[in-house]
């Protein structure tokens, strides 16, 4: 696990720098175009798209995911006039590792088990990297996921170069230093705000 956790983070400290180094580079896909993978809340032809990057271990994406997520789905996605995308932009191995594995939840249940992870971070997200897999393994595994489901999600190579080229893509696009931060039609947004800030801002495009 060391060996392993070690290269994931090594690998994580690279991408930052490359995306640090090459920030103005252009890149041939746009970070505003939802791909395959995406995860989408919404219906496809809503007028509003806000695309969210966070880290799973950030303590300002947990007070919005807990805080003000609920009322932007109540009003807003449900409703027809938002379609929030969910992207990673893991800052730490425990983030990246939380990241992987809800790469393995199915989409109908993968909203309340991110909420979940937001809602236990301070149980599972720790500077040990053993202890952090240890922790959400126990989370995980009380959903139902069996240790070979785990194992296998973590150790899922081309889920973790798809994460970390995402965030190279967006940091070269939009130089994303913070999270949570948001592209809501196109327009970066940095920062936890409150729903009155959202709201603001949707009702200003809904009118145009």
């Amino acid at each position: 696990m060391k060996k392993y956790t070690n290269k994931i983070f090594s690998k994580l400290l690279i991408i930052f720098i490359f995306a640090f180094v090459y920030s103005n580079q252009i890149h041939a896909k746009s970070s505003l175009e939802i791909n395959e993978n995406d995860f989408v809340i919404g219906i496809s032809d809503a007028p509003v798209t806000i695309i969210e990057y966070a880290s799973l271990s950030c303590s300002h994406c947990a007070s919005f995911h807990l805080k003000t997520l609920p009322s932007v789905v109540s009003e807003y996605v449900e409703t027809g006039k938002v379609k929030f995308v969910f992207r990673d932009f893991p800052f730490n191995f425990p983030a990246l590792l939380g990241s992987m594995v809800l790469r393995c939840v199915p989409n109908d249940i993968r909203y309340d088990y991110t909420q979940a992870l937001y809602k236990l971070q301070s149980q599972w997200v720790n500077r040990e990297n053993a202890k952090t897999s240890k922790e959400l393994y126990k989370i995980m595994q009380s959903g139902g996921m069996t240790k070979e489901e785990y194992d296998n999600c973590i150790g899922n190579s081309e889920v973790e170069k798809e994460i970390l080229d995402q965030v190279m893509t967006v940091q070269g696009e939009f130089n994303i230093r913070s999270t949570p931060s948001f592209l809501i039609n196109g327009k970066l947004i940095e920062g936890n705000k409150p729903f009155s800030d959202f709201k603001k801002i949707i009702d200003n495009l809904l009118k145009e």
